[in-house]
C-alpha cells in the first residue's frame, strides 16, 4: 500500500500490526518474540479490538499509537480514546459504504481530533477529494494506483457548502454571496 499525505506520495512511518501479531507492548511478556516484532520505540497501528482488549498495555507503552476502527463504531465511541492516539484509521469496507465521511468530519469539527485521520480500505480516486473535505489527511491506496490517484485533488477548485477541510465555499468568497442575494431580490435591509 502506499500512502499520499499532502497531496504525494510519502513513506509510511507507521506500523500496521494483525491481531495476532505479537507486539512487545508493556507488561506482555507472554511471547519471547515480542520484543522483535516490533520495536518499542517504533509508531504502530492496531485495530479497534485488539486496542479495546489490551487498552492498558497500548496506552503504558508510551510510544505514538494509532487505531484502525471498522466504520460501524460511532464516533463518540472513539472520541473518548482521542487523548491517547495520534493516529485513527477508518475503514471503507466498500466503496458504497459513506460511514466513515460521517465519522472523518464529527471527530474533526465536533470531537477536536487534530492527529492523523487516514482512511484505509477500500479508498478509491473519485472520493479522494471528497474525504478530504470531510477531515481525511492521509489515504492509504494500493501501489498501482497511487500515483494516478493524485490529480483527483487538483480537479474540482470551487467548493460550494462548508466542509471540515477549512475551504471558503464560493457564496463566502469576495462578497459572492451578497451578489447572488442582489440578484435573487433577498438583499438584507
Amino acid at each position: 500500500m502506499a500512502l499520499i499525505k499532502d497531496a504525494r506520495i510519502v513513506a509510511d512511518p507507521w506500523r500496521s500490526l494483525a491481531d495476532d501479531e505479537p507486539a512487545g507492548v508493556a507488561g506482555d511478556s507472554s511471547d519471547s518474540r515480542a520484543t522483535r516484532a516490533v520495536p518499542n520505540d517504533r509508531p504502530v497501528i492496531v485495530s479497534w479490538k485488539r486496542f479495546r482488549a489490551e487498552r492498558e498495555a497500548w496506552i503504558a507503552r508510551g510510544q505514538p499509537l494509532g487505531l484502525r476502527v471498522p466504520s460501524e463504531i460511532p464516533a463518540s465511541e472513539i472520541a473518548a480514546e482521542i487523548p491517547h492516539v495520534a493516529l485513527i484509521a477508518i475503514e471503507f469496507p466498500k466503496f458504497t459504504d459513506g460511514r466513515a465521511f460521517s465519522t472523518a468530519r464529527l471527530l474533526r469539527e465536533r470531537h477536536g481530533f487534530t492527529g492523523e485521520l487516514r482512511a484505509v480500505g477500500e479508498v478509491l480516486r473519485d472520493q479522494l477529494l471528497f474525504m478530504a473535505r470531510c477531515g481525511f489527511d492521509a489515504f492509504a491506496i494500493a501501489d498501482e494506483r497511487a500515483a494516478a490517484a493524485l490529480g483527483a485533488f487538483r480537479e474540482i477548485t470551487v467548493a460550494y457548502q462548508p466542509a471540515a477541510d477549512g475551504t471558503v465555499p464560493a457564496f463566502r468568497r469576495h462578497g459572492a454571496g451578497v451578489a447572488v442575494a442582489r440578484r435573487a431580490g433577498h438583499e438584507r435591509r
